[in-house]
């Protein structure tokens, strides 16, 4: 059995519950907070309709500075199913969607981002 699907065994945390990555990225934006760059950021604070019975919940819904509204997804992998849902929901709403992982210390840590 892979890591990946390991971790896809445990399942998810409760809902508001934030996993290590989430919590880098929150320490993340709160400092772009303090710098000026975002003036507000909320976890798990909305839920988009793609279809009938299917929903995104983006990890952190983010409002820039400038008041711009951004939908931001961690991720430490993605799947191709988390991939589709942040296509489809840049496709129907007109938010900013940003996808953040996780750089492993040894490639200097930090974040890769990826705009859709």
């Amino acid at each position: 059995m892979t890591p990946q699907h390991r971790m896809l065994a445990l399942g998810r945390l409760k809902a508001g519950v934030l996993n290590k990555t989430e919590q880098a990225y929150a320490d993340h934006l709160r400092r772009l907070q303090i710098a000026g760059d975002v003036a507000w950021f909320k976890f798990e604070g909305v839920k988009l309709r793609l279809a009938d019975s299917t929903f995104y919940t983006p990890d952190f819904t983010v409002m820039a500075s400038d008041g711009a509204m951004e939908m931001h997804e961690v991720k430490g992998f993605w799947t191709d199913d988390a991939r589709v849902k942040i296509k489809v929901a840049a496709d129907l709403y007109p938010f900013k969607f940003i996808a953040a992982q996780a750089l492993p210390k040894k490639q200097g840590g930090g974040w890769r981002v990826e705009a859709f």
